[in-house]
């Protein structure tokens, strides 16, 4: 059975790859088929993520072996196979290939192709410029210093100082103060 991926991003309108390779193949054969697409250096920290249809990230698979809690289970590329992760046509992923500002490309399962096998991936479409592999941070639009928060900021404009009486803070040092009106 084959697997044939579209591949998208948010940063560059023109860019669309699609990639068909086998199911029975791991992500860290895909990982490495993306990475050959769009001529990346290999070596950088990756991941996938099993996304719902509105793109919520649900399950990660990651490049290598992550110090996580016990209570999530833990996912490897080379250690995972395709067709155990996706079982249907439209399925979503995402493929984050910068970590520090979390950029990513966007996948669709878009056919499964079954009665075929492949004994490599396959790039079968390659349109556009794909988006630079790292931002540089001098470049990089700071916006967050432009907002204009003005008065009505997280909502205090309902913000009433006689909420804060001392029922108020039950279980906090009583030793403290509270501040009064004329010095808050």
């Amino acid at each position: 059975m084959v697997f044939r991926f579209l591949m998208l991003s948010d940063e560059v309108d023109d860019f669309r790859r699609e990639i068909q390779i086998d199911s029975d193949a791991t992500f860290y054969d895909l990982h490495k088929a993306i990475i050959s697409s769009v001529n990346y250096q290999d070596g950088e920290m990756t991941s996938f993520f099993l996304c719902s249809d509105d793109w919520e990230k649900e399950t990660e698979i990651t490049l290598t072996e992550m110090d996580t809690s016990s209570e999530e289970d833990s996912y490897i590329m080379a250690d995972s196979v395709l067709n155990d992760f996706l079982e249907d046509e439209k399925q979503k992923l995402m493929y984050v290939f910068d970590y520090l500002t979390e950029r990513a490309f966007f996948m669709e399962l878009r056919e499964i192709i079954t009665g075929k096998d492949l004994d490599a991936p396959v790039v079968t479409r390659s349109e556009g410029e794909a988006p630079a592999q790292f931002i540089d941070f001098n470049d990089f639009d700071n916006t967050a210093s432009t907002v204009d928060v003005g008065e009505n900021f997280y909502g205090d404009e309902g913000y009433d100082l006689d909420e804060l009486d001392a029922e108020g803070f039950d279980g906090l040092d009583n030793d403290l103060p509270l501040p009064d009106d004329e010095n808050f």
